[in-house]
């Protein structure tokens, strides 16, 4: 195995087909749309590339329309992300295009590229980038993911790359897997009301980075993870797991709702672990108030016991899935914040 699988890295990116995808998204009508979704002040940069968009006519162009069929067709921004990826750059060649893509998309994505002038957009808006990528830079300078993760996942070897966002979407992070390599996108931290995004290395917002990043690595490991464990899962899914109706309402699959409650809780251990008890448990009073989590202090625990067991009653967190839906129900009873 190499160096690049055993170290402690979170390697910051910028890429300039995540950054076009970013950009393409402002000459659609997605600023809008999200903003009925959740208000909320997108970064300066983001908002200038809409009226740049505008300004120019770019919105008319045919990757534009193509990106906004796929969007009204409610395609998932992780889709859009993942195929811009697998484009080489800059001739957007993709060898195994998913069945999905429209066709020629990508050569439209190319002329996109080249019409809209966007390569030197971005050379006359470097700064907000470069700040961007120095304060994520300052953020992951250590942190302990892969020590932590391998517990629960038996081993790790993808690589986890960090690109900040200062485009769109403003509002929320994005998870993707190309190849070996996990992608957490991540947008830099809300203020509250009309205020202009904090920096990512905000003091009192690196913990807004941690959990992004790790939510969306745990999740994308933990949903190759079950898939690798099918039967044990199946076996699990028997006993429906303690959650409520509006959380079964947003999760309806029991995979999906142990991935949710795996990468919430994931975060709260790790804040206490690596960060402080006092972040840990701020995070849990927003989880249970923004989300309804009140069982999330019991799935802690839950995992907790599990690491204290691990490698005597259970091997594996996959022999541990038949006891969690029992041990929550009782946790959740008698663990609170």
């Amino acid at each position: 195995m190499s160096d690049n699988h055993t170290a402690e890295t979170v390697s910051i990116t910028l890429d300039n087909r995540i950054r076009l995808m970013a950009a393409a998204l402002a000459a659609t009508n997605f600023p809008e749309t999200s903003q009925q979704r959740r208000r909320y002040h997108a970064h300066a940069y983001a908002r200038a590339t809409t009226k740049y968009m505008s300004d120019n006519g770019y919105k008319n162009h045919p990757a534009i329309q193509t990106l906004q069929t796929l969007l009204n067709q409610n395609a998932p921004l992780e889709a859009l992300f993942t195929l811009i990826m697998l484009c080489r750059f800059p001739t957007f060649e993709i060898e195994h295009p998913p069945r999905w893509m429209p066709a020629g998309f990508n050569e439209q994505l190319r002329d996109f590229y080249e019409t809209c002038k966007i390569g030197e957009y971005w050379k006359n808006n470097a700064t907000p980038w470069e700040n961007a990528e120095s304060q994520a830079k300052k953020v992951f300078k250590a942190v302990h993911f892969r020590t932590f993760l391998r517990p629960f996942l038996e081993e790790v070897t993808e690589d986890f790359l960090f690109m900040p966002n200062i485009c769109y979407p403003a509002d929320d992070e994005i998870g993707i897997r190309v190849g070996n390599q996990l992608i957490a996108i991540v947008p830099p931290p809300q203020a509250w009301g009309d205020s202009p995004p904090w920096g990512f290395d905000e003091d009192s917002m690196l913990n807004h980075s941690y959990r992004a990043a790790l939510t969306q690595y745990g999740r994308l490991l933990m949903t190759a993870y079950l898939r690798a464990n099918a039967e044990k899962v199946a076996e699990a899914t028997k006993k429906e797991l303690a959650v409520t109706d509006q959380f079964k309402a947003r999760h309806p699959e029991w995979e999906d709702q142990f991935i949710s409650l795996f990468t919430a809780a994931a975060v709260a251990m790790y804040l206490e672990d690596h960060v402080s008890s006092a972040e840990a448990r701020s995070y849990l009073l927003m989880e249970k108030k923004a989300r309804g989590m009140t069982f999330l202090p019991g799935t802690v625990s839950v995992l907790r016991r599990y690491l204290q067991e691990r490698g005597n009653k259970y091997e594996t967190l996959a022999d541990f899935l038949s006891v969690f839906p029992a041990q929550l129900r009782v946790a959740k009873k008698i663990v609170t914040i």
